[in-house]
């Protein structure tokens, strides 16, 4: 069986506007292996969320494959990638998307109705995760009551109600304060050794040097 949980082969993605072609990946080929965390760094505008995007099949290349766990991507139809997703991959992004008219535990059960969790276990399922992320004591609170710090943690509790193999966070740390980030890389760390795959898009130092591996994406190819 492969260690990989990630394989990537000859990946492009370009983008039409008018007349213009835009070239955001140019023959990109990397393996993530299960369990491992990884970051993808490089300067803005070269491709880093163009190609989490494509790891998680939120976006279809223009060439190339995406295998995650041994299955194509490219093989499935819309229905089939949405299952994929939401059986195997977590997303977390810089903006935290919580619903705001809900409160923490809410926007968790919110996940867990669309994961297909029953609707008897959506209410414990979101509590224990909350707990997870050391917010039990804020399940009542609406993200306006919440720092940004702990929107992004209720956002990670969100992405972790379908217990994913993958998770696949872009810039998770780009709008907090210095404290808060400490607080959202202290529970990445440990997803990661409690054996979760960790992908992270960052312009964060700290986490690329805490990284097992880290892929470099420069003008949409893997810099060496």
């Amino acid at each position: 069986m492969s260690k990989n949980i990630i394989r990537v082969k000859d990946l492009t993605k370009s983008y039409q506007s008018g007349a213009v072609t835009t070239q955001a990946l140019r023959g990109v080929s990397l393996e993530i292996e299960k369990g491992s965390f990884t970051a993808i760094v490089g300067p803005s505008g070269h491709g880093k969320s163009t190609l989490m995007h494509l790891l998680g099949g939120l976006d279809r290349p223009s060439e190339g494959s995406v295998f995650v766990e041994g299955t194509d991507l490219g093989g499935l139809d819309n229905s089939e990638l949405a299952r994929l997703r939401g059986e195997k991959i977590g997303f977390v992004f810089q903006f935290f998307n919580l619903l705001q008219g809900l409160t923490a535990k809410e926007n968790v059960e919110v996940a867990a109705m669309l994961a297909g969790i029953s609707e008897k276990e959506q209410g414990t399922r979101a509590l224990e995760l909350l707990a997870q992320v050391g917010l039990a004591e804020k399940a009542e609170s609406k993200p306006s009551q919440l720092s940004g710090g702990q929107q992004q943690r209720v956002a990670i509790a969100r992405a972790l109600v379908n217990d994913p193999a993958l998770l696949l966070m872009d810039e998770p740390t780009g709008n907090l304060d210095s404290a808060s980030e400490a607080e959202v890389l202290q529970i990445l760390r440990k997803l990661h050794a409690a054996g979760k795959t960790v992908v992270i898009v960052t312009h964060n130092t700290e986490i690329a040097q805490k990284a097992e591996q880290v892929i470099c994406v420069r003008d949409g190819r893997i810099a060496a």
